[in-house]
């Protein structure tokens, strides 16, 4: 068997763009993957274009060789472009590896080594108690965890103890809503670069008993995230804007988290993404896989958490009920807050190409918010 191409597809689903990408064989057998959309999404596209002729004409069961050999020939270091686009050959790769032994991915990890995935499921809302609303929903569904972001629209704009005061409020209120017994989880979007500011609010929220606290402060500094571990209560959450082995290895390296996050669109797909989770495994870190992206990435997630030991809960953001879950062909929906495991071959997921085209890209970005001052702020 030989790759003879590889393919992106652009599409967007009212709210924010996708790209998929498929790589094609001599044999027919086609796998599907789905690089991360940093926006700019085109630099991703144009890497796929220029970086194909490297891998067609090759043979796709050389995963682990076909990685390497892109990474050494690229000049520099890489950055979040070229690991979305070799994250999403990565997976399509794996997909054509089980479609071809007629197993799904999993089961070409060492099999199962649970039998369903946990899912917490994100909560959204402008206020307090629109956050709450919709928790009581879910919990109806048979959700038991979620997260959201505590911080009110435009906080940038409000005096620092007005945001805290506001954050405390927000979480108490989605305590109250969900009760005692559920696990809850607050996400501080990497937004703060100080670590004063990150330890004054989860101090603040320490009565609540979080599961976790996600990137209280911004990732680019490592040693930032190490001190504020040693000073918290609640476990420490992060990683879905680090990439590789050797990125994680410098926050294992400074005892600088609890929970793991990688994501499997641009941390450099399932192959590095087993290699980030042995690592965690050996400094007793467990893994909780980011997942903003929809349906296909879901998939990579529930193939990823059935085949490593320290995975805890992946995140969901009820895609099946969004206009994105229509550019796939597998409605997957979780059943009390688990996914059982795929059963086809390969990733289990196809894409659903005719949609895929009827939808096509926006620009899209993640926009550019200010302070009082009117100095850009962290989004």
């Amino acid at each position: 068997m030989k790759i003879t191409d590889i393919k992106t597809y652009h599409c967007h689903d009212g709210r924010r763009t996708s790209i998929f990408l498929q790589v094609f064989t001599d044999e027919g057998i086609t796998g599907n993957g789905q690089p991360y959309t940093i926006g700019p999404d085109e630099a991703i596209i144009a890497t796929a274009e220029s970086s194909k002729n490297w891998f067609i004409g090759q043979d796709p069961s050389r995963i682990e060789w076909l990685l390497r050999r892109a990474k050494n020939t690229m000049r520099f270091p890489l950055g979040a472009v070229e690991w979305s686009f070799l994250s999403g050959v990565d997976h399509a790769l794996w997909d054509i590896a089980g479609k071809r032994a007629g197993v799904p991915i999993y089961k070409l990890f060492g099999g199962p080594t649970r039998d369903r995935v946990r899912v917490y499921h994100q909560i959204h809302g402008d206020t307090a108690d629109e956050q709450a609303a919709e928790a009581t929903e879910l919990l109806a569904e048979g959700y038991t965890a979620f997260k959201a972001s505590m911080f009110p629209p435009e906080w940038q704009q409000m005096p620092w103890l007005a945001v805290v005061r506001e954050v405390v409020n927000r979480i108490g209120t989605l305590r109250k809503a969900v009760g005692d017994h559920i696990d809850l989880a607050v996400d501080l979007h990497s937004k703060l670069r100080e670590p004063m500011r990150a330890k004054q609010i989860a101090e603040a929220l320490s009565d609540f008993r979080l599961m976790f606290v996600e990137e209280p402060v911004r990732p680019d500094y490592i040693p930032s995230t190490a001190r504020l571990r040693r000073e918290l209560t609640v476990p420490l959450a992060t990683g879905e804007n680090l990439f590789g082995i050797t990125q994680f290895a410098e926050l294992f390296d400074q005892d600088a988290v609890d929970i793991i996050q990688p994501d499997l669109l641009v941390c450099g797909g399932l192959l590095e993404g087993r290699k980030i989770a042995a690592m965690a495994e050996a400094n007793y870190v467990t893994v909780a896989p980011h997942n903003p992206l929809g349906l296909l990435s879901t998939a990579l997630g529930v193939h990823y958490a059935a085949s490593i030991n320290n995975f805890t809960i992946l995140e969901y953001h009820g895609d099946h009920k969004r206009k994105k879950a229509m550019f796939v062909d597998e409605m997957w929906v979780p059943v009390d807050g688990y996914f059982e495991l795929p059963t086809k071959p390969g990733l289990g997921m196809e894409l659903n190409l005719e949609t895929i085209a009827a939808n096509p890209p926006k620009h899209w970005n993640r926009g550019f918010p200010t302070d009082a001052e009117g100095a850009p702020a962290f989004i």
